[in-house]
């Protein structure tokens, strides 16, 4: 297994987003380690860590590791900015041939790192990926979600956004240069790694259980994640939208139609309190909300593009 770039540069890139995980660092490290110069002798390689405003000892955690390795370097937000902007940060920074991006709490398991590496540098693919096959050890009430998640997208979204597919992947330089490119502000990178195409083998792992910390995804922020990636890759709600609206149109028309028909023919309409009503009213005036709700997040989306802002702001790195 040849890695080493001619250039002098290093032949593997290891990304690590961080998000308060000071008991997962040292750990995540050795291990990487262990399965990388130890069994499969790959030494031609490269750490970058990047802190998203950690409120711990994340950082102090990172910096003995770089102090005992030179091929370990960091990057510290100044706030927390979200995983995206981590990524984003660590593929500008990267300089391997190829880039590897995992977790730090090692429910990405390294050891398939030196077999996703045999498939991009042999020219079998260009980009490696692994998605989980169960998940084992998760709220039944997450799981669930997450599987309605991904059949949705299967049925909005104009990418392919396999069921189970982690950020945990291997990408030959090619594949990250045309990641960078893309600069939008409003990132999913799930979203994003099938629309640039290119050819992508997928490696299954069972789930595996968090080496240390607790997860740092609440249930409403995977919620208000999945909801980014739906309005990010399909223009379909808009349409869900406009559809609801004609169907009540043509509904108040047969209304209309079928109350003239009844004052014509002499009879009289009935009307037999409020409560009917005001249930009309409320199912027109949700749906509306509704609407204008979806219509809202991609005005949201498109102001945020529009300021420009930099995605991420680096307070200190090495």
């Amino acid at each position: 297994m040849s890695i080493h770039d001619s250039g002098g540069t290093p032949g593997l890139s290891l990304i690590v987003p961080c998000f308060n995980e000071e008991a997962s660092i040292k750990h995540m490290y050795e291990e990487v380690l262990r399965v990388l110069e130890g069994e499969a002798g790959i030494r031609d390689l490269e750490f970058i860590f990047v802190d998203d405003g950690s409120k711990d000892a994340t950082l102090e955690q990172i910096k003995k590791c770089a102090a005992s390795d030179r091929r370990v370097h960091y990057i510290s937000f100044s706030r927390n900015f979200g995983k995206e902007a981590a990524l984003l940060a660590g593929f500008a920074a990267s300089a391997g041939k190829y880039v590897v991006t995992l977790d730090a709490d090692l429910q990405d398991p390294p050891a398939l790192i030196p077999k996703m590496l045999d498939s991009v540098s042999g020219g079998e693919c260009d980009c490696a990926a692994a998605r989980r096959v169960t998940r084992n050890g998760e709220l039944p009430i997450r799981s669930f979600f997450a599987r309605c998640f991904y059949r949705l997208m299967a049925k909005t979204a104009e990418i392919d956004v396999v069921d189970g597919a982690r950020d945990f992947r291997l990408m030959s330089r090619v594949y990250v240069d045309a990641i960078l490119s893309l600069d939008e502000r409003n990132r999913f990178s799930k979203g994003l790694f099938p629309w640039i195409g290119f050819k992508t083998k997928w490696f299954e792992y069972e789930n595996i259980e968090r080496g240390a910390g607790k997860t740092k995804w609440s249930f409403w922020r995977l919620v208000v994640y999945a909801f980014d990636g739906i309005f990010a890759f399909s223009s379909k709600p808009l349409a869900i939208a406009s559809v609801l609206g004609i169907l009540l149109f043509l509904a108040s028309l047969i209304l209309i139609a079928w109350i003239a028909i009844e004052k014509l023919l002499g009879h009289t309409v009935n009307v037999y309190g409020w409560a009917s009503t005001v249930c009309i009213i409320l199912l027109t005036s949700g749906i509306q909300l509704f609407s204008i709700g979806i219509v809202g997040q991609y005005i949201a989306k498109t102001y945020t593009e529009v300021k420009r802002r930099p995605h991420y702001i680096v307070r200190e790195s090495s």
